[in-house]
């Protein structure tokens, strides 16, 4: 099989230094990655600014921006039989990046923001055989809102988790499908986590074939 595993933050500048993000430290893509290719699997890994020990006999796309991460997923998710979405994709972007750096003032400053593309709500549309896994981190209403966003991107299915999976080697998750029981949060290790989402792949790819 083929994965296309995402992972990390995104960075969205304002200015040449300054820019939006989130703590993703990438783990859980790293992790999934790493066990799919233990599984002897080929795998292609689009990954943001982070600081880990990358996993070898893989493609490895390092990208900054939302809008990078979004072109290297749709050059490889033709040739893809699972993508794996952990990455923190950065949902807002300024509506202007400013060319010099801004200088501190001493009155407020508004910044203008505009949304980012949705990969995978794009990557849903484009589905033809692939099998598709997303993440959904909620802080309220969890599997409500993460079947919701299973529903609405055209998964297969989602990984609802917390704030406290962020730079974390353990995560408290459950992985939901619109068919499938409702499935308990557990704490677990990433690794752990990466495991099940691999043997899942693995189980349906099995059935179909």
């Amino acid at each position: 099989m083929h994965f296309l595993i995402t992972a990390g933050p995104t960075r969205e500048y304002l200015d040449p230094v300054r820019f939006i993000s989130n703590p993703s430290s990438g783990r859980m893509g790293l992790a999934v990655a790493r066990v799919a290719l233990s599984r002897g699997h080929q795998v292609t890994l689009v990954i943001g600014p982070i600081q880990a020990k990358l996993p070898k006999a893989t493609r490895i796309i390092q990208v900054q921006t939302a809008g990078q991460m979004a072109q290297a997923c749709f050059k490889y998710f033709p040739r893809t039989d699972c993508l794996v979405m952990a990455a923190a994709v950065c949902d807002y972007r300024a509506v202007k990046r400013q060319v010099k750096k801004m200088k501190k003032r001493s009155t407020k400053m508004t910044l203008q923001l505009k949304p980012t593309m949705d990969i995978l709500a794009e990557l849903g549309r484009r589905k033809k055989r692939q099998l598709l896994i997303g993440f959904a981190l909620e802080t309220d209403n969890l599997r409500a809102n993460a079947l919701a966003k299973l529903k609405q991107k055209n998964l297969d299915y989602i990984v609802v988790n917390t704030p406290k999976s962020l730079a974390s080697q353990h995560t408290k998750a459950a992985i939901l499908s619109a068919s499938d029981q409702p499935q308990p949060m557990r704490s677990l290790a990433k690794l752990t986590l990466a495991r099940k989402i691999v043997a899942l792949a693995e189980k349906h790819f099995a059935k179909s074939n």
